[in-house]
């Protein structure tokens, strides 16, 4: 059974100034285990198709299934975690309790809560920081928090919406490679959104690439790198055709913009 069945998926947003098509016919099938991230311009409906998979939107069209129910009875039975663009950390919360919140939401007893959280802290290489405050930790260290977070609970899929967009070249590649790590050694169905054909290239078993508004696939490009990357990959032959089959891909949907 597929982790993500979606067909003929579309979504019209209802605006003062007219209809806005942010989706249009969409279908894409995400196996488990997969790493698949979606790539187009800004506005293109990648965001949008995560958070419809993820129950945050509702489709005005088609049909989505997340491990063989909707996104509506996934949710209530949190089959996903999800990583925003910013880490969206409480303050007055230490990193811990941060990392505890939805299993607090859950009514897990505090001794597992707190087991859990050292093992994912643990995990995302935040061992020992749990007494911190988000304040006192830097960016890659708040965006690993919001993902230690987001695997608490153990789902066996993972949403992420540009988690390392904001952050600068050097820390990005850190964590693109702690985030592969994890991955290899969890083997959770990974669906990641991404501006960067680098980040996507490196990263992922496919790449989805989209079109500008309504966003369209325009192209699924299979990344056939195997599962060890290490960020020397990027500068091999066969990384730079996969990376020249995005751009084309992009520049296809008339959206590649230098």
């Amino acid at each position: 059974m597929a982790t993500i069945e979606a067909r003929g998926l579309s979504l019209t947003y209802r605006t003062e100034d007219g209809p806005v098509h942010a989706l249009s016919d969409v279908s894409l099938t995400v196996a488990s285990g997969e790493f698949v991230s979606l790539i187009g311009p800004s506005g293109c409906g990648k965001t949008t198709l995560l958070r419809v998979i993820a129950d945050l939107e509702k489709p005005t069209g088609g049909t989505v299934r997340v491990n063989g129910v909707t996104p509506e009875e996934a949710r209530l039975r949190r089959d996903y975690g999800y990583v925003f663009q910013a880490p969206a950390l409480l303050p007055w919360r230490r990193i811990e309790s941060n990392v505890t919140l939805p299993l607090e939401v859950m009514g897990v007893s505090r001794a597992e809560r707190r087991a859990r959280a050292q093992r994912q802290l643990e995990m995302v290489g935040l061992g020992g920081f749990g007494r911190k405050f988000p304040w006192q930790l830097s960016g890659g260290m708040q965006q690993r928090a919001s993902i230690a977070r987001a695997l608490a609970f153990d789902p066996a899929l993972l949403l992420m919406d540009e988690p390392f967009g904001a952050l600068d070249e050097i820390v990005r590649d850190h964590l693109n490679e702690q985030l592969l790590a994890l991955w290899a050694r969890t083997q959770k169905t990974v669906v990641f959104v991404t501006h960067s054909i680098p980040e996507a290239v490196f990263l992922s078993t496919r790449i989805v690439v989209m079109s500008p508004r309504p966003g369209r696939i325009t192209d699924v490009v299979p990344c056939d790198l195997g599962p060890q990357r290490p960020l020397e990959i990027r500068e091999t032959p066969e990384f730079l055709r996969i990376a020249q089959r995005v751009r084309e891909g992009l520049r296809a949907g008339h959206s590649y913009e230098v």
